[in-house]
């Protein structure tokens, strides 16, 4: 049994690194440490308690993680410090060893932070628990509501796929998942609270199942029968698994949105070999066409790693080529990371970080021009908009069923409202169609 006594009258900061499900799950620790008597801190306050999750994709995001660390033991000097998520998961030992670290959680401990917090002393030497990935079986809910006006609701955790560049499944464990009752429980407080819409998160969402003999379809189908929760969103999703029938439930439901996020990481099949992917590019452009073909309009971002190992410029080029003739609205570009222990590291071609660079600018000029030819077929036509609330004095923004961000004049009683507008022009900045309310 905890004793909740020694968090009365505590206050604590927050600082989430990484993806969506990371800040859900950052939001689920706030709302245990709040039932047990913290409260947030307020802008210049200092802390009793720092909560940092990390993650670890990147060197690059090792090193800000570092970097927020010092950050807050400088700002807050006397505060006990949690550090948890992927990077903790992969290297416990280093985090610990960051002065002024005082609990270092992996990822099956951090959904029970509140085991490990015990009298907030702080530490001569910062204490790691974490078990061994393969050991990982614990799947820890969270729902939590974003800045904004959508929830995220974590449905899966881990992933068993170990393609040669990436370190998830060492940093998150094996393929778990919730229930898919629980789940809808979830969803149907979402719906008391006034939510309107939620995103389904995980690591890979589509291998749902795994722990519960339960599929992504049948969650699928099971919020869809949810009363009140007015928008899905379905997060990134792997080709391989999003299926037809998915695809055409889509097509038909009036609360599951025309948007998908699909990774294709490489248009090159020799790459995608290396990458140890699971699909080639015939396969994802027919998914495309699918799609394509029972929702029209859908908006369909997609994932694309430049500058791997093994990319020789014949192979990028063949890529962008591919990429170039996928009716896709938006890339998501990223350029190639190396992480330690992962099987790309035995490839011997190696991109410079100046021809990655190029290559990025080349496919992000090419993501601008789908999106604004996208957004620009739209003009003229009648959508319905889910507004966000904004800063006074800013103008508000909303977005499409398919994802088009539209501006609208600011109106603090817009705030989380579904509106029905007509798209018009560009606004000045090129990042938004200018609405009219209807």
């Amino acid at each position: 049994m905890v004793d909740t006594t020694v968090f009365q009258n505590k206050v604590a900061v927050y600082y989430t690194l990484g993806c969506k499900l990371n800040f859900a799950e950052t939001s689920t620790i706030g709302k245990m440490l709040e039932e047990a008597g913290v409260r947030t801190a307020r802008k210049g306050e200092r802390a009793d308690i720092c909560i940092v999750n990390t993650c670890s994709v990147t060197e690059m995001a090792d090193k800000k993680c570092r970097q927020a660390i010092h950050r807050l033991v400088r700002q807050h000097p006397d505060a006990f410090v949690v550090v948890m998520g992927c990077y903790a998961q992969l290297k416990p030992g280093q985090v610990a060893d960051i002065e002024g670290v005082d609990l270092v959680l992996g990822a099956d401990q951090k959904g029970r932070i509140m085991d490990y917090l015990g009298s907030l002393e702080k530490k001569k030497h910062g204490e790691a628990f974490t078990t061994a990935t393969k050991d990982i079986r614990t799947f820890s809910p969270s729902c939590s509501r974003g800045d904004r006006t959508r929830y995220f609701l974590k449905v899966q955790d881990g992933c068993d796929y170990f393609c040669s560049y990436c370190t998830i499944p060492f940093a998150r464990g094996r393929s778990r998942n919730g229930r898919i009752d629980d789940l809808v429980a979830q969803a149907r407080q979402v719906a008391e609270e006034g939510g309107q819409e939620i995103v389904l998160t995980g690591v890979n969402i589509g291998d749902f199942g795994k722990s519960t003999g339960e599929t992504f379809f049948g969650l699928v189908k099971a919020l869809d029968r949810v009363d009140g929760i007015g928008r899905y969103r379905i997060s990134s999703i792997e080709p391989n698994l999003l299926t037809d029938e998915i695809i055409e439930f889509v097509a038909g439901s009036r609360r599951f949105m025309p948007h998908f996020h699909i990774p294709l990481q490489a248009g090159c099949d020799e790459v995608l070999g290396l990458m140890r992917r699971r699909y080639d590019t015939a396969f994802f452009a027919k998914k495309i066409e699918t799609v394509k073909r029972l929702i029209p309009d859908a908006f369909i971002g997609v994932d694309v790693m430049v500058g791997t190992r093994g990319e020789t410029p014949e192979y990028f080029d063949r890529a962008y080529r591919f990429i170039e003739g996928l009716d896709v609205t938006q890339l998501h570009v990223f350029s190639y990371s190396e992480r330690p222990g992962t099987q790309a590291l035995k490839i011997d071609y190696v991109v410079s970080p100046e021809e990655k660079h190029r290559r990025s600018q080349l496919l992000l000029a090419l993501s601008d021009r789908k999106l604004h030819d996208f957004y620009a077929s739209h003009i003229g036509q009648k959508a319905e908009v889910l507004m966000e609330k904004a800063k006074p004095g800013v103008a508000m923004h909303g977005f499409t069923k398919n994802y088009i961000r539209v501006e609208l004049a600011h109106d603090d009683s817009l705030d989380n409202h579904l509106l029905q507008v007509r798209l018009g022009d560009f606004n000045a900045e090129g990042t938004s169609l200018k609405g009219t309310v209807l």
